[in-house]
């Protein structure tokens, strides 16, 4: 195992355009805002920038402040430390042929510049809990150099679309100064020992080379504001406040070094790249207010998902209870106490103002398993009384019937869903009216689920003092039923039955969920026989394929327009969110501990590519295996983590 001791590089990937832009760090503030970029410090995507901020909350962002093109002249020569790409095709200037190191020091991104005899150091840091970010340049070598930093801003939705409206530069004084775009509120930019001069002239057709390779609008119009200027003597740091509304000194609401500080102090001998996924966990954890009360969430990837309740409540364990976040646990599972509708969970939230949206099956059973996770990592019987009549209630509405045709049938107490034209299940593209992978009827994963789930309301009523009976039943009647998903391709088990067309034999990773749930339906013969079709045909060093190699509709890799690209979506594309429960399934067949962690070291080599410190949330699904999708993926990050500290624990167990 390579284990990552720091993420660092030198000139050999810095001053490599391509491998330099391939990698890219991200940065957020814990109120839904984000920064991004590059180690090259181009722009290749439409969400890099330096402040996006959740102007409309709790996820509406805007792109404010996208960059600062730094000059430094040192001895009478000018050196860029940035880069611009531009329609033409031409890359003017190549600041990051002077990068002689980047290095993420405990999730900070920074730069060193070798400029002559000059060595200048660059940061940027994100403050939690507000929407600012810092810049800093300190000279670290050589007498004295010249600092020139040109502000380039815009106001639009992060997804891109219409500036909103025209530019006006209001200056304080020569430290001071805000801009605002139509009658949006400011963007505030102070500068500490150095001074403003403003400079009121577009940048044009700055090209987004990631959003043509995606089929979409690929050009960027800036406004470049402003010029700061600093004289930086051997030790001097340039320092460039921005923020939206008010301080740039935030107060985290869950502080990442200290709770960083207590996963290493616990985990003493975990490698490197746990310490930085422990890390990069708090990323994903944002405010969202309930009326006055607190709330809080998970942003499910960076940089354009909101919250969705399925990818919340599987990354819960391993964002919060595995890294010592309870309190955050707590927060979100009440957040979504107050959205339970119908026995169901939203599957993700729309803008402020509008209605949540319930197409999913899954969520909410998702939902009870965390809650079977929270108490069981934090005995809390108290909050669990608090909740346990809106858990009771998502049974109930589950056996008699819910929306798109979800409910328990009667006669073998497996659960069905779904209804042509929607997509319920973890599986859910759909390109206009093309639903991919349909999967009507009932799904194995989400009886696995159901089955998890009624035997974890059985020993919440045990822990509460109450009749459990009716659900220990239900899940018998699973139980014996679970036999009906015997003989899919491969020896394992069948991905739907009794859908529109019959049984789907199909195999798919979604039978890996009937082995490593806390509560398996399936004899051990059978737990075995599942493990070893997925093991033999979907597995890859970063995580399972969506669909097995040879199969009609398999795609070996992720390219192309948005048609494209969402038809191949689970089409064998590698997720590596799954290989998490993939080894906790191995470890429950094989009972090697060691074996079933060893899956999950070649992610410690994925930390050093695409979104650095974390995790993409998928790759190509034939080797190499390229990153693709979101850089960084909330389940991805909280499934090997959680994977992995589970493992760990049961070896010190074993001990």
């Amino acid at each position: 195992m390579t284990d990552v001791q720091s993420i660092r590089f030198g000139r050999a990937i810095c001053n490599d355009l391509v491998q330099a832009e391939r990698r890219e760090w991200w940065l957020s503030n814990g109120c839904g805002g984000y920064a991004a970029g590059t180690i090259a410090g181009t722009l290749t995507r439409r969400y890099h920038g330096l402040l996006v901020a959740a102007l409309d909350k709790p996820v509406g962002r805007r792109m404010r402040f996208s960059k600062a093109d730094a000059t430094a002249v040192v001895d009478g020569h000018a050196f860029a430390l940035y880069g611009n790409r531009w329609g033409s095709g031409a890359i003017v200037p190549e600041g990051y042929a002077n990068i002689e190191q980047f290095e993420l020091d405990n999730g900070t991104p920074a730069w060193r510049y070798r400029l002559g005899a000059a060595l200048i150091e660059h940061r940027i840091e994100m403050p939690h809990g507000t929407d600012s970010v810092r810049l800093s340049w300190r000279l670290i070598a050589g007498e004295s150099a010249e600092l020139r930093v040109r502000l380039l801003a815009t106001d639009r939705d992060h997804h891109g679309g219409a500036i909103a409206g025209d530019p006006h530069v209001d200056v304080i004084d020569d430290t001071r100064l805000d801009i605002s775009f139509g009658n949006r509120e400011p963007l505030r930019f102070e500068a500490m020992n150095g001074k403003f001069v403003p400079v009121g002239e577009w940048v044009r057709d700055v090209l987004l080379p990631v959003e043509r390779a995606r089929g979409l609008d690929d050009r960027e119009d800036l406004f470049c504001a402003a010029e700061a200027t600093f004289i930086l003597d051997h030790g001097a740091t340039a320092i460039i406040l921005a923020s939206c509304g008010g301080t740039t000194e935030g107060q985290p609401s869950i502080d990442p070094v200290a709770v960083a500080q207590a996963a290493h102090d616990e985990y003493t001998t975990a490698p490197h790249w746990i310490r930085e996924l422990i890390r990069a966990a708090d990323a994903f954890i944002f405010e969202r207010p309930i009326g006055d009360a607190r709330g809080r969430s998970v942003i499910a990837g960076f940089p354009w998902f909101g919250d969705w309740g399925r990818d919340t409540m599987i990354a819960l364990p391993g964002l919060t209870l595995a890294t010592g976040r309870r309190e955050a646990a707590l927060d979100i599972l009440r957040t979504f106490l107050a959205h339970v509708d119908g026995g169901m969970l939203p599957n993700y939230f729309p803008g402020a103002g509008a209605a949540a949206e319930y197409n999913t099956v899954d969520a909410a059973l998702w939902y009870v398993e965390a809650w079977r996770a929270y108490v069981a990592h934090s005995g809390d019987v108290a909050a669990l009384a608090e909740a346990f009549p809106v858990l009771a209630s998502i049974i109930a509405h589950h056996v008699s019937g819910t929306r798109y045709g979800i409910g328990c049938d009667p006669v073998d107490g497996l659960l069905h869903a779904g209804e042509p034209g929607v997509q319920l299940t973890w599986m859910d593209a759909k390109v206009g009216d093309w639903v991919v992978t349909p999967r009507i009827g009932k799904p194995v994963e989400i009886n696995a689920l159901w089955f998890n789930a009624l035997c974890a309301m059985a020993d919440f009523a045990a822990m509460l003092g109450k009749d459990g009976s009716t659900w220990r039943k239900l899940a018998d009647r699973v139980e014996n039923a679970f036999i009906r998903f015997a003989g899919g391709d491969g020896g394992g088990l069948k991905d739907v039955i009794d859908g529109i067309d019959g049984d789907d034999v199909t195999l798919r990773p979604n039978q890996i969920f009937a082995v490593s749930l806390t509560h398996s339906p399936l004899e051990p013969s059978l737990q075995q026989a599942a493990l070893a079709a997925v093991r033999d045909a979907l597995l890859t060093s970063y995580g399972l394929r969506s669909l097995v190699p040879g199969h009609p509709g398999y795609r070996s890799t992720y390219r192309g327009g948005v048609l494209e690209r969402d038809g191949s979506y689970h089409q064998g594309t590698v997720w590596p969110w799954l290989l998490g429960p993939y080894a906790l399934a191995e470890y429950r067949v094989t009972g090697d501990v060691r074996l079933a962690q060893s899956r999950l070291d070649p992610i410690s080599d994925h930390l050093l590519d695409a979104g650095l410190g974390t995790i993409s949330e998928i790759m190509d699904a034939d080797p190499p295996h390229e990153p693709q999708g979101c850089p960084a993926q909330a389940w991805s990050v909280a499934c090997i983590l959680d994977a992995w500290l589970t493992l760990e624990k049961l070896k010190g167990d074993m001990k």
